[in-house]
């Protein structure tokens, strides 16, 4: 299997590595090929972050690449100064033609450091890319991980985010048109450096397994497939003004708190530490409306 990796953060993120290194040299329990067939990779992602520049793309600049080399023997990647679905677009019109032949068989996009659940799916570069992937004939996966008040353990992040990718693909073929949005919940580490060394495949104690079993590579959380939660944002700014007298605004809101959350939506079960999987599409047409339209405006 051909895939192509991108994500928002930037080339050199540490979500995209973590999910680089977790889908080709395998990592914890579930080391080995991601599916059946050997796994061959090409990055193409941001040279610096895109976070929340939604499906924008770039017309009257030119859209300067280099490659990078990337960390822990993990090759080169191309990072392209512009948007996600710059990357995207390029990636699959010229890039990989060039490189590799033909086109990928998946376009895998993230890890994206935060979640993308509910409206995000709107703001979000991640997302942008997968839809624009699959708008472009390569079925296409979101991988977000929910971000929360410590700091996150994007290897383990990965083995979880690498089982719902074994899941997703093993279940059956993917559409050319087909896209998928997974966000994992949190993966924290509110202790110190030593109990941090710990964590890792086969080095917990028994009686750890009982005290952390959300950090232990070997549970992995129920993966649900849900919807989208539909709610709005509280969006919240906090006024200011400025040494010269100019009021502005400085966003202060919570990516994750809604005005509602609908039960078994991607929210409530990101929320209750379960894996989601929310099927997506690029089509924004209201196809239940259209013949409303047509007889009123075309009678």
């Amino acid at each position: 299997m051909r895939i192509l990796l991108t994500n928002d953060d930037g080339i050199h993120a540490p979500g995209l590595l973590a999910l680089l290194k977790a889908i080709t040299g395998g990592c914890g329990p579930y080391a080995g090929s991601l599916t059946e067939q050997a796994v061959e990779v090409l990055v193409v992602a941001p040279l610096t972050v895109q976070s929340a520049t939604s499906h924008g793309v770039t017309f009257d600049e030119p859209l300067m690449c280099r490659e990078e080399t990337l960390p822990e023997h993990a090759g080169i990647g191309i990072a392209v100064d512009g948007r996600p679905a710059d990357c995207v677009k390029l990636a699959l019109s010229s890039i990989w033609p060039e490189r590799m032949g033909g086109q990928p068989d998946l376009l895998i996009s993230g890890m994206n450091a935060g979640a993308n659940c509910g409206i995000n799916v709107i703001y979000s570069g991640t997302v942008a890319a997968a839809l624009e992937g699959a708008f472009l004939g390569v079925p296409s996966i979101a991988v977000s991980l929910r971000i929360g008040m410590h700091k996150p353990r994007f290897d383990l992040a990965a083995i979880r985010a690498r089982h719902a990718l074994e899941r997703a693909l093993a279940a059956g073929p993917l559409g050319r048109h087909e896209v998928l949005s997974v966000n994992i919940p949190a993966t924290e580490e509110p202790w110190g450096d030593t109990d941090r060394q710990r964590v890792s495949v086969g080095s917990l104690a028994p009686d750890d397994l009982k005290n952390r079993p959300a950090m232990d590579p070997r549970v992995l959380p129920r993966l649900r497939v849900c919807p989208m939660n539909t709610h709005g944002l509280v969006d919240r700014y906090e006024r200011r003004v400025s040494p010269g007298g100019d009021v502005y605004y400085w966003p202060s809101g919570y990516g994750l708190d809604f005005h509602a959350t609908e039960p078994g939506s991607d929210v409530e079960m990101l929320m209750a530490g379960e894996i989601t999987l929310t099927p997506l599409r690029y089509d924004l047409t209201r196809h239940d409306a259209v013949a409303r339209w047509r007889d009123r405006l075309e009678a």
